[in-house]
């Protein structure tokens, strides 16, 4: 791949010291397009042969990139201290069983996620089309935070730059302000440093449809699951609109961090996160929670792994993947509602919030 030959540095430093010279926020709503303000660029896209041969393939939206079904979430072992080789064998096993998407934070672990997935992009760069998110929502902040990411995911452009789990209005007002993380997106776009635009979100379907409204991302990565269709469904409220205006999706929270699952044994309540506390084991299996979310409208669906034996069977699952019928998808939902809360946990529950 052939990048353009851009000092980070510079571009990072010129960009906290004055103020971006593109325009936001009311332009975007009345339809100016990211090709109006954003350099063309001739570099193809990564490539990993492994995939079409792999799993089923779909379109990542508008973007023209052929991604795998199932792909790769940098939390789990590879956010965790301590499991630094562990995270590195996962990342370069699922590339090699054909993940060709790989979805970073630089929040996750206090940035461990990205400085793991950078070891194996030392050398794999090309194989994975390569996201991450700022959490910050100003100009300066997201600036500084894109500079961390590239430095630890050692590469010199992102696929796809997100907005971090965007929960409510104000925080798009606040990304869409003057001194807002959107002009840091914009920015980065023009420079080369990022590819395409994105946002993430758990917490309410009718913020990122605001989203959209305000802005055309390129992706917006959303948690969706077996049981999201109980309560401020993704699914019936989001998803529609993103088909209808072609823009890549990504799920995500597929098997709640595992509490979705039969298998899953619940810790005491005591040794539980409060938000996340339960004593009900899970109510599906792994492979219903990723065929479910696989059968949806959506490009690929992100999971986070333990170990090296689960990327390798969630990847066998992807590969003998056919779609649910409605009556088989409602069966799997049905069996979600004992669940549901915490299936849900990272929903808005407080309804007066």
């Amino acid at each position: 791949m052939t990048m353009e030959n851009i000092n980070r540095r510079k571009f990072i430093g010129s960009g906290l010291a004055a103020a971006a010279s593109l325009s936001v926020g009311s332009s975007f709503a009345s339809g100016l397009k990211p090709e109006s303000v954003t350099l063309k660029r001739n570099d193809e896209h990564p490539f990993n042969p492994r995939t079409i041969n792999s799993m089923p393939t779909n379109s990542l939206g508008r973007t023209g990139y052929k991604v795998g079904i199932l792909s790769l979430g940098a939390q789990a072992a590879v956010e965790t201290p301590g499991m630094e080789d562990e995270a590195e064998r996962i990342i370069n096993r699922a590339i090699d069983l054909g993940i060709n998407y790989i979805d970073t934070a630089a929040s996750y672990g206090r940035g461990l996620s990205q400085r793991n997935v950078g070891r194996a992009m030392r050398t794999r760069r090309s194989e994975v089309f390569l996201a991450s998110k700022t959490h910050d929502r100003t100009y300066d902040g997201s600036m500084r935070l894109l500079e961390e990411s590239l430095n630890s995911l050692q590469t010199d452009h992102l696929d796809v730059w997100q907005f971090h789990n965007v929960q409510r209005k104000d925080q798009l007002d606040q990304i869409f302000a003057d001194d807002g993380a959107m002009k840091a997106m914009q920015k980065a776009k023009a420079e080369g440093m990022i590819r395409y635009i994105g946002i993430s979100g758990h917490f309410e379907p009718l913020v990122l449809l605001d989203a959209v409204d305000r802005y055309p991302f390129d992706l917006v990565l959303l948690a969706v699951n077996a049981a999201d269709v109980h309560y401020l469904s993704f699914k019936n409220y989001l998803l529609p609109e993103l088909q209808r205006r072609e823009i890549a999706t990504v799920g995500m929270k597929v098997a709640t961090r595992g509490r979705m699952l039969s298998s899953w044994t619940p810790p005491p309540l005591d040794e539980q996160p409060a938000r996340l506390a339960t004593s009900l084991p899970g109510t599906i299996n792994i492979k219903e929670a990723l065929t479910y979310n696989m059968s949806l409208p959506v490009s690929t669906t992100i999971i986070g792994v333990d170990d090296v034996a689960q990327i390798e069977e969630d990847v066998k699952i992807a590969s003998e993947f056919s779609p649910l019928s409605e009556a088989q998808m409602k069966e799997i939902e049905y069996k979600t509602l004992p669940i549901v809360r915490q299936g849900l946990y990272f929903r808005r529950w407080d309804l007066g919030a």
